[in-house]
């Protein structure tokens, strides 16, 4: 399958593409703490907020960010990890929010190596729950860069040596004898009266009403979260009233409990409120939408959460519900689809709640749901909606790792884990996943050791990762597959070992081997009728025969750009394309290899393909320089070589670019001049992503 990345964001410059990911809506105060932050940050290289949950420590992180980002050469990003819940995902997380491309076994020195001179604040958010994975990855990463500053989130310090710690207090409350001018000057008033007008529109902080709002602030310890959820029951209620049900909640005076306990008590105290005023129905389906880390739809709420005493047709005015109560954030839009998203904290309380009576059930509901999902989004098959799938599962990915950590906690359900793992394995190859994918596979295979088709495919599917990865185990992947294949006895089982063995001989060079056995394999997938294992087994045959054996390559090639064309499955035809293209170059056809380059380019730039682009900038650079436009070849390869930035890579480090690479650039210097060659090669790093595309379509 593919060898590139399908980024779900609109293209944006190389520097502000998360701008969107670092802005604050809403943000009210904490001026003393947005200084600190940024005058320690000037003097180290570690900054950690910390703070108990709900005290906004999150908000002030990407409100920090958007101010600074100006600052940072190679900008701000944002590592949001509240829904990764394995260690061993830390380091594919990162690399996912940076753009990486994941192509070796060590993430973490890949990561390394790409942040070395950047100067980058990279944020990571909730870190608590992943503290030690955390604290290891920060030291590696500040070892091993020189201008990079690391601000972190989390109810505690990481514990790194050089860390500066910033404890995030509660918003400021009134003072006793404040006048209402005062009052509603102080920002935990400020953010009560805010989220109180958009419930009751024209509420205003007056002298009728000031002295319980400062009573409220109080008993709320200035709490952010807690304030916002209080204020949602003034659709029901008067501020004196709500005053007054608190003090009874709070039947202790938070003043005689220190100061992180008695913000405990009191974020909880609200929660609970919150919760009591839910309807039974509301207060169950919050229990159960405490699974989804990832956020949920309408549908995947339906199928999941009902049940048990909640009806499905119920389940849309429950959400209504839940978010009218702040439960559940503004629904988001993507594409035609509404999803609703739960902050930690509420979530978190919702876990706790959920009764193990309906744990159980919901359980089974869940893991059967994504095991559905999974045959479902599976970009391997040539369908018209093969982009649409791949953005669902960038979005579900958070709630696939549940169902998977859900199956391999017990071994009756492995082999379901397994299943999905290895249906995802285009996924993970096209978002540059690939130590993830090789993660869920090495458990699920660790717990699957019996003989069967599950296996098979485990073992076929972490071959093939393994493969792009260049790790050596490949080849025992292939080994074991074939024998497993042979054993069973079964058809299918014994066409993708015979797969997988010709995809490992012909990465290692060996065409003529390689060849025969994937030849071998198309012609069994043909007589089986599987007509997308057939497009697969095409694409892999041009992919990697293009520099040994291009006609060969063509072949397969043109035969699988006609299929994707037939069955209009445009993913598939622009990784057809691409294997074209490049035989085509090998048989020194630069025009024909320039069209298919062009039409790649305007698709990956359209989807925002970070590994593609530059791989087709890096081509179109060696046609502009056969036609003597040595000029614009200069300019491509800033280009490209600005996009390679992003991956981590380069064209030497991939054989079938390395020589053409090197070729080209030693013609456009001889052609241009050390000079002007350096000039426009400049020129074209400064392009920027959209300006790159066009420039390379030769569009205005």
């Amino acid at each position: 399958m593919p060898t590139n990345t399908i980024r779900n964001v609109p293209a944006a410059e190389q520097l502000t593409a998360h701008r969107s990911q670092i802005e604050a809506s809403g943000f009210i105060g904490r001026r003393h703490e947005i200084s600190e932050v940024r005058r320690i940050l000037l003097k180290t290289r570690l900054l950690t907020l910390t703070g108990a949950g709900g005290v906004g420590k999150t908000r002030l992180a990407r409100r920090v960010g958007e101010i600074v980002m100006r600052n940072y050469r190679d900008g701000v990003r944002l590592v949001e990890l509240a829904t990764v819940e394995d260690e061993e995902l830390l380091a594919p997380t990162v690399a996912a929010s940076l753009g990486l491309r994941d192509t070796r076994p060590d993430l973490v020195a890949l990561l390394t190596e790409h942040l070395a001179n950047k100067h980058m604040l990279l944020v990571l958010d909730n870190c608590e729950h992943l503290l030690n994975a955390c604290a290891l990855l920060v030291q590696r990463l500040l070892r091993g860069t020189s201008r990079l500053r690391i601000l972190t989130t989390s109810r505690q310090s990481l514990g790194v040596y050089g860390e500066r710690v910033l404890p995030v207090p509660s918003l400021p409350i009134p003072k006793p004898g404040d006048s209402t001018r005062d009052i509603a000057r102080r920002d935990a008033v400020r953010l009560f009266a805010e989220r109180a007008a958009a419930i009751r529109p024209g509420f205003l902080v007056n002298a009728a009403n000031a002295r319980a709002v400062a009573r409220l602030a109080h008993r709320l310890d200035g709490i952010p979260l807690a304030i916002e959820l209080a204020a949602v029951q003034l659709r029901t209620t008067s501020v004196e009233d709500l005053v007054n049900e608190l003090d009874e909640r709070l039947a202790a005076p938070a003043e005689a409990a220190p100061g992180r306990l008695a913000r405990h008590q009191t974020l909880r105290a609200a929660m609970e409120w919150s919760f009591g005023m839910c309807s039974s129905g509301e207060r169950r389906l919050w229990e159960r939408l405490s699974i989804f880390p990832g956020g949920v739809d309408l549908e995947t709420a339906e199928a999941v959460c009902s049940g048990q005493g909640l009806a499905r047709e119920d389940v849309l005015d429950l959400l209504a519900g839940l978010v009218d109560k702040s439960i559940l954030s503004g629904a988001e839009q993507h594409g035609t689809v509404v999803r609703y998203r739960m902050l930690e904290t509420i979530r978190a309380y919702g876990r706790e709640r959920l009764p193990s009576a309906d744990a159980e059930a919901l359980r089974e509901r869940y893991i059967d749901h994504y095991r559905r999902l999974a045959g479902r989004v599976r970009v391997d098959r040539m369908e018209p909606d093969q982009v649409d799938r791949f953005r669902t599962l960038n979005l579900e990915l958070p709630n696939v790792r549940v169902a998977l950590d859900l199956c391999f906690d017990r071994p009756g359900d492995a082999p379901t884990g397994l299943e999905i793992a290895s249906e995802l394995w285009s996924n993970w190859l096209v978002s540059g996943a690939l130590s993830e994918g090789r993660h869920w596979l090495k458990r699920g295979l660790a717990l699957v050791p019996g003989p069967g088709l599950t296996r098979v495919m485990g073992l076929w599917a972490d071959g093939l990762l393994a493969i792009y990865q260049g790790d050596p185990v490949a080849a025992a992947d292939a080994r074991e597959c074939s024998a497993l294949a042979r054993q069973l006895g079964d058809e299918a089982a014994l066409t993708f070992a015979v797969q997988i063995s010709g995809i490992a001989a012909l990465s290692k060079g060996d065409a003529e081997g390689g060849l025969a056995l994937l030849e071998e394999a198309l012609s069994r997938h043909r007589a089986r009728g599987d007509v997308h294992a057939v497009g697969v087994t095409l694409y892999f045959t041009a992919l990697f025969a293009a520099t040994m054996r291009p006609d060969r390559a063509i072949a397969c090639g043109e035969e699988l750009v006609t299929m994707c064309e037939d069955r209009n499955a445009p993913l598939f035809r622009a990784y057809a394309l691409y294997a074209v293209g490049m035989a085509r170059w090998e048989q020194g056809d630069w025009r024909q290899t320039e069209a298919r380059m062009r039409e790649v380019a305007a698709f990956w730039g359209a989807v925002d393909d970070r590994w593609g682009l530059p791989q087709c900038m890096e081509v179109l650079a060696w046609t502009a320089g056969a036609r003597g436009r040595h000029d614009r070849a200069a300019r491509l390869q800033g280009a490209a070589h600005q996009l390679w930035e992003g991956t981590a890579s380069s064209p030497s480090q991939l054989r079938f670019q390395a020589r053409s690479h090197q070729e080209c650039t030693e013609r456009a210097r001889r052609a241009l001049g050390a000079q002007a060659y350096m000039a426009a090669f400049r020129d074209g790093a400064r392009l920027g992503l959209s300006r790159t595309v066009a420039y390379a379509l030769e569009e205005p």
